[in-house]
């Protein structure tokens, strides 16, 4: 019995869900040999005992039919954070970590901050994905300068778009240029679902996703599906943001999902011919909403021309302009972000239940698939998960 033997036989031992085996996804840890008798640690990223079982039982199989005598299958499973959305699931456990950007409302920059985050994480020496989750407002393709690529097709999966050091995925790259999506929640939930799980992702140090504005079916169904490690949020100085803003810093506490921060975008306008700060729309008035739920605002990011026609022209600050001051900002966030991450999961528990929806008066809760959904009547009296 050989390490080469153990591995061919280990690598017809697919991960639960995948079309991959547990040797291609790198899982197989601290191979022993003695004579036929064989050890070994699976690193798995899902903490449900069904997946853990099935490649236990399915590893020993394997194995016993190449020669081995005795098998000895150690599954190291996660410990999820202490405050999870998702308890035990992870329908994409090639991501170590999920970062949800959301915001209560749309027209705060949250699409430019997922962006530059998601590539200033990734000059850190990060593995990085970005998922544009915002269905009805698919911006990221133009923002990294690949509108007109469309993604390859291997088998029943697609691969993501690879841009400045990151792989991406949006409905905008799936869709004709201009065509508008007509859809109900149910609709929404499977498209997130399927972005997570037939997404040929690689083995990711953290997926960044782009969540729709607001706390809907979007937000529900990407916290029933993967452990979201952590949430940001995005704002905007003007009261009518802030209002918004404390529903989503909200949607985070009640999914369990602990809170990375504030971004206050347009922050202060930097005069491109002076470099002089003005508050046009205020600044640091994000402090008190952040303190309200134990935050804090982890950057004030200016208004500047270079924003603005980087994400026109698929030139995102972060990479283009890396001096900038904007650009600055964002990498310090995405240093604090991960540095939040890490003390999560260094931290970690299982002791979290799953995430339910509460359902409020007037409006009928409907099963769909992996979970729940609250969706509102429609115009013509049918529920919006049919």
């Amino acid at each position: 019995m050989t390490e080469e033997i153990v591995k061919s036989a280990l690598s017809k031992v697919m991960y639960p869900g995948f079309t991959k085996d547990i040797v291609t996804f790198g899982f197989v840890k601290d191979i022993n040999i003695d004579g036929t008798a064989v050890s070994f640690t699976v690193d798995i990223t899902s903490s449900a005992p069904e997946v853990a079982q099935q490649i236990k039982d399915e590893a020993t199989e394997a194995l016993k039919a190449a020669g081995a005598t005795a098998v000895n299958c150690h599954i190291q499973a996660p410990q999820m954070p202490k405050e999870s959305s998702s308890h035990g699931k992870n329908i994409a456990p090639q991501v170590k970590n999920f970062l949800m950007v959301s915001s209560g409302k749309g027209g705060v920059g949250k699409s430019t901050t997922s962006v530059n985050i998601a590539i200033a994480l990734a000059a850190q020496g990060l593995k990085v994905g970005l998922l544009d989750a915002d269905i009805y407002g698919p911006n990221v393709p133009r923002m990294m300068g690949v509108a007109d690529v469309k993604p390859e097709v291997n088998g029943n999966k697609v691969l993501p778009i690879k841009a400045y050091g990151i792989e991406m995925m949006s409905m905008g790259s799936l869709m004709e240029d201009g065509q508008s999506l007509i859809w109900r929640g149910a609709m929404i939930m499977k498209a997130i679902e399927q972005f997570l799980r037939d997404i040929l992702w690689s083995e990711l140090d953290c997926l960044v996703i782009d969540m729709p504005p607001g706390t809907g079916d979007a937000q529900l169904t990407l916290a029933q599906s993967v452990p979201v490690t952590a949430g940001l949020t995005v704002t905007t100085p003007q009261s009518v943001s802030l209002d918004d803003s404390r529903r989503s810093l909200d949607m985070f506490k009640k999914l369990n999902i602990p809170i990375a921060g504030v971004i206050e975008n347009m922050s202060g306008f930097i005069a491109p011919d002076t470099g002089v700060e003005y508050d046009i729309f205020g600044k640091g008035t994000s402090a008190p909403m952040a303190k309200e739920f134990d935050t804090e605002i982890i950057a004030e990011i200016p208004i500047e021309p270079g924003i603005r026609t980087g994400g026109d022209e698929g030139k995102p600050v972060t990479f283009s302009n890396p001096s900038s001051e904007s650009a600055k900002r964002f990498k310090e966030a995405a240093a604090s972000i991960w540095a939040t991450i890490e003390e999560i999961n260094a931290n970690g528990g299982v002791d979290n239940q799953s995430v339910q929806p509460t359902t409020p008066p007037g409006v009928s809760a409907c099963s769909t698939g992996g979970g729940s959904s609250a969706s509102t009547q429609s115009s013509g009296g049918g529920c919006g998960c049919s």
